[in-house]
């Protein structure tokens, strides 16, 4: 499939689980019946993103409530999903995971977040995910239909290396559930999606919460989608809102050509690799 509609929902996140799987389920409606063959959550779309509640709201596969109604979604509308990401509890850690499911419900592949944000903002904004969460160890490329489909969450996003490492593992779009915030998103959200796609000639998505100015943690929003020359081609307001973009995977093979960048690297001096684990 060389040209799909790809869809970004991004929505509010309350404290109330089953309302944010309610919401959620309703956006995945509304893409699908758009034409979305994509559709895409945010970041730990069915709990606040406060590190100290991530225990309260984990769930296990494939029995934890907000998998299933991913995996639903993901056969009622016969699409492909990426569910942003959820707290998944697994052999007593708790990981911060998005789920991706095919067009008939099953479970293609999961990434587990790699680089977990610990910082100290001069703004005064303080978070720890490492005090409750335990870091992924696997770069995720899902071969589909739509084209090698590459998962990262948030904070993987700022490591080149990794997005370099799924580009050459196939991927010919990056999909980044992620929530950025006030201090952050205004200063990189763009920039970093449209550098990472210039480097990679890749489409990337970067699917955020609604702002909520209320909420403890307040997102950025602006999701976002990018295409292989650095192009924005959707992007969102800060509030609650699906947008929707056109992928062209012949576009990737055409800027390709004219700007052969990836063939062009001196892997005889330097080269970039996947340590086995």
């Amino acid at each position: 499939m060389q040209r799909y509609r790809v869809a970004v929902c991004q929505m509010t996140i309350v404290r109330e689980k089953e309302k944010n799987l309610v919401r959620a389920r309703e956006m995945i409606a509304r893409a699908g019946q758009q034409g979305a063959r994509l559709v895409v959550l945010p970041e730990m779309f069915n709990c606040p993103y406060v590190a100290s509640l991530f225990p309260m709201y984990a769930e296990t596969y494939p029995d934890g409530p907000s998998i299933q109604m991913l995996s639903r979604a993901a056969r009622e509308e016969g699409v492909y999903l990426v569910g942003g990401s959820v707290p998944e509890q697994d052999g007593g850690r708790i990981y911060n995971t998005s789920f991706i499911f095919s067009p008939d419900g099953r479970l293609l592949g999961r990434h587990r977040k790699m680089h977990l944000f610990d910082v100290q903002l001069a703004s005064g904004l303080t978070v720890k995910e490492s005090s409750t969460l335990s870091a992924g160890d696997q770069v995720t490329v899902i071969p589909s239909e739509l084209g090698g489909l590459g998962v990262a969450i948030c904070y993987d996003v700022r490591f080149p290396e990794l997005m370099r490492l799924m580009v050459l593992k196939g991927a010919r779009l990056v999909v980044i559930p992620a929530a950025f915030n006030m201090t952050t998103g205004p200063a990189h959200w763009e920039l970093i999606f449209r550098m990472r796609a210039v480097d990679n000639q890749v489409y990337f998505i970067g699917a955020s919460p609604a702002r909520d100015p209320m909420a403890p943690y307040v997102a950025y929003g602006h999701s976002l989608v990018v295409d292989p020359w650095g192009n924005v081609i959707s992007m969102a307001r800060e509030g609650e809102e699906i947008i929707y973009a056109e992928i062209d995977l012949d576009l990737i093979e055409k800027i390709r050509s004219e700007l052969p960048l990836l063939r062009h690297r001196r892997t005889d001096i330097y080269a970039l690799e996947l340590l086995a684990r």
